[in-house]
Formats: C-alpha cells, sequence, structure tokens
C-alpha cells in the first residue's frame, strides 16, 4: 500500500511513479481527504486532551472537598460529556473517511525504485544474464508430446474430475513432482531457509496484505460459504505469518520456504498453452519469502534471486535472467527479475520464476514491522519462485529427452527420483 505521508506531502512523486506503469492518475482529490483525516484526528486528539484536563479537575476538586452534586462539578460534568459526544462524531467521521481512502489507495500498485528500466511492455524488459547451452533443434518434441509417448500425464481423465486445464500425473510423473518438490526444499533449507507448509485456504485478510485484493479477484477461486479462498501462491500466506507484528530486529533476514498447491483461474489467457504443465488452474509451487529491513533490501533482492537460479543450474537447464520494466511489473513489486528457463521443444524461453522485492509495500498493507532501539520502521519483504514445479519438469523433459525416447534425468536429482532415465512404460 502506497504511503500517505507521501501521497500528503508530495503526490506529484507518487503521480509519476504511477505514469510509469502506464496509469495516468490526478491524486488531487485524494490528497485533500488525506488532509482532512488528519485534521480530524488532530481535532479529536485536542477534544479528548480537553476531555481528560476535565476529568483530572473533577477529581481534584471533590478531593478537596466539593461536593459531586455542587453546581462547579456539574458543570465541568457536563462540559466533559459534551466533549464525549464532539469526539464520538469526529470518530465516526474519521472511521468513514479513513474506510474511503484505503478503499481507493488499496487498487493503487507500488511505485517502481529508480533504476527500474522504464516502458510499457515486455518489449522494454531488460536481459541481465544468461547461463547454460540452450540446445537447438528442430527435431525436439514439447514436453506435453514426450509425457504423452510416457503416459505420465493424462489430461483427459483430468476434465473428467474437474475441467480443463488441470492435469493427473501417472507413475513416472507422479514420482518425478514429489522428487523435485524434496530437492528444491532440500536445496532451500540447507541455504538456511525455515521450511513452511502454510494452509492452502486463506483469509481475505491475507490476500489484501500480500496484495492479490481487491485487484485480483477475479483471478482467484473462492470459497463463498467460508469466505475463504484457494491460495494462488505461497506468498499469500507467508506474508501473513507476521501480519500485525514486530519482528525484532536481530532476527531480520526472516527466509522462509514453503511448498504449496497453487490454484488460479489463468481468466485473461485463454486460448494459451492449452496443452501440457505451463498454464494450470492447480499446480505446485516452492516459494522463497524475505522478510528483511531497509538497509539490506537491495542485496537480499540479489541473493533471493540467486538462491533461486541455483536449483536451474543445479538441474542443469539453461536459462536467463530479465529484469521487468515499469510497465511489465506485478502489483505489488518495486523491482522483479525473471528466471526464464530455455524449452528446446517450444524454441523459446519461459518464465519458471519470478523473484521480486516488493520494498515496505506488502508490509504497510499488513502492518509488519521491526524495531531497533526506539526506532519503529516497516519491514521489507522480498519473494521468488523456487521453482514452480510443472514448469520444471516440461523443461526437464524437453532438455533430457533422447532419441531413443528416454528422458535423461538431471544427475543431481537421481537419487531423490530413484533412476537415471525416464522410459516409456
Amino acid at each position: 500500500m502506497l504511503d500517505l505521508r507521501q501521497l500528503r506531502e508530495n503526490p506529484t512523486l507518487i503521480e509519476e511513479g504511477l505514469l510509469k506503469r502506464g496509469l495516468k492518475v490526478d491524486l488531487t482529490s485524494l490528497k485533500k481527504d488525506i488532509e482532512k483525516l488528519r485534521n480530524l484526528e488532530q481535532q479529536r486528539s485536542e477534544l479528548q486532551s480537553e476531555g481528560n484536563l476535565i476529568g483530572k479537575e473533577v477529581g481534584q476538586q471533590i478531593r478537596n472537598g466539593s461536593k459531586p452534586n455542587s453546581k462547579e462539578i456539574l458543570f465541568l460534568r457536563n462540559k466533559g460529556n459534551e466533549i464525549k459526544k464532539k469526539v464520538a462524531l469526529l470518530e465516526e467521521e474519521e472511521k468513514t473517511l479513513s474506510k474511503k481512502i484505503k478503499s481507493i489507495i488499496l487498487h493503487y500498485p507500488n511505485i517502481p525504485y529508480k533504476g527500474c528500466p522504464e516502458g510499457k511492455d515486455d518489449s522494454a524488459n531488460k536481459l541481465i544474464r544468461k547461463w547454460g547451452h540452450p540446445k537447438k533443434d528442430e527435431n525436439y518434441k514439447e514436453h506435453w508430446q514426450i509425457a504423452e509417448k510416457l503416459k505420465i500425464i493424462d489430461t483427459e481423465r483430468s476434465v473428467r474430475i474437474a475441467k480443463s486445464r488441470f492435469a493427473t500425473l501417472f507413475n513416472q510423473g507422479a514420482r518425478l513432482e514429489r522428487a523435485l518438490i524434496n530437492f528444491m526444499l532440500d536445496i532451500h533449507t540447507s541455504k538456511g531457509y525455515i521450511e513452511v507448509l502454510p494452509p492452502a485456504l486463506i483469509n481475505t485478510a491475507s490476500l489484501k496484505g500480500s496484495g492479490q485484493l481487491p485487484k485480483f479477484e477475479e483471478e482467484i477461486f473462492r470459497c463463498s460459504e467460508d469466505n475463504l479462498w484457494l491460495t494462488p501462491t505461497a506468498e499469500v500466506p507467508l506474508t501473513s505469518l507476521h501480519r500485525d507484528e514486530i519482528i525484532p530486529f536481530n532476527s531480520l533476514p526472516l527466509k522462509y520456504v514453503a511448498y504449496s498447491p497453487c490454484f488460479r483461474r489463468e481468466a485473461g489467457s485463454y486460448g494459451r498453452d492449452t496443452k501440457g504443465l505451463i498454464r494450470l488452474h492447480q499446480f505446485n509451487k516452492v516459494e522463497l519469502y524475505w522478510f528483511t529491513n531497509a538497509d539490506r533490501s537491495k542485496e537480499s533482492h540479489q541473493q533471493i534471486t540467486a538462491d533461486a537460479e541455483s536449483i536451474l543450474q543445479a538441474l542443469e537447464l539453461p536459462y536467463r535472467v530479465i529484469e521487468l520494466c515499469t510497465g511489465d511489473l506485478g502489483f505489488s513489486a518495486s523491482c522483479t527479475y525473471d528466471l526464464e528457463v530455455w524449452l528446446p521443444g517450444s524454441n523459446a524461453f519461459r518464465e519458471i520464476s519470478s523473484s521480486s522485492n516488493c520494498d515496505d509495500f506488502q508490509a504497510r498493507r499488513s502492518s509488519i514491522r521491526t524495531k531497533q532501539g526506539k526506532q519503529t520502521n516497516l519491514v521489507h519483504t522480498l519473494n521468488a519462485s523456487g521453482l514452480a514445479i510443472g514448469r520444471t519438469m516440461a523443461a526437464i523433459l524437453e532438455n533430457g529427452q533422447q532419441k531413443n525416447g528416454h528422458v535423461k534425468i538431471p544427475e543431481a536429482l537421481v537419487p531423490y527420483f530413484g533412476e537415471k532415465e525416464l522410459k516409456p512404460q
């Protein structure tokens, strides 16, 4: 959530930041409301102070011998009651105005950081680095074609069970999925991450805190009778682990890793990636999440990105790192690196991880702070896929495909999978 003080004191800076993201807004009216809210708070505070002084005066006069029903005491008490009525009216006006302001700013995305590449769409994204040697051959098959021959994925039966864009894994496919989850969790916990297995059903406050609501309501599956939602990513429950808390400064950075099933409607992707594991309504993911202080925010972003990259390197999967431009940033992010893995069957790089620094945006929405001495500040939050399991499986199938129809398993994954190859059964 955007900073109310900054909106009040420097709305032009906010307008310029939003414009870089392609949003042209006029914050004049919002600024007036924020200023009015501050004046209301000041009036209420002054009246409450006056009321407290009257209460002390009443007590003092009674102790000095005045009778409780004397004219002086009754006058003071009537005056105090009038102040209480005024305070109550101001509090109600504050509550209404505060709700109005919050409902507006909850729809505004984070401001890009100063060095973020400027551009309207992904054509302005910036290549940071590449790793590995992409295989290129027109005879390479796509992962869903390989999976069908290996009989490890069945989408037709999934439609019978649920609907389209769900996948059921069998035999080696199910085992490979499980192996990847365990492999990733072990790698990350060996680096000091705390493993978490969060609920898959989450409340509205959690989604608002991380930035998914109210903006992306149509993308999330909802259990309306219970007012719960299916988590779109473990980023959401991990953000809320410390909602409304003060994290001790010496505990930072807090680094979490979580496996979770993820559920998304993919409402805006009709007709795209209808086959295979790239764009499903349900998929598994291992998520990395950091709480850190502002001074270490940038270096933390580099480290969480490197930790996500380490999985691709261990699996010997070629990839590239792309810095997203202002017009392509996610809602809560101020800076994002996408890791794009090479899929030789598609002859293209595809996103497999998004690593974002959200600075204090989510922390402000979730009221997550840290205290150093007498100073209390908002923490900074960072997240990265470490990695998306289905897309990792797709990359292994395409990069490991052999001419005899087998698929080579990356050496680091063999102890988890139990065999060196996937073979037709």
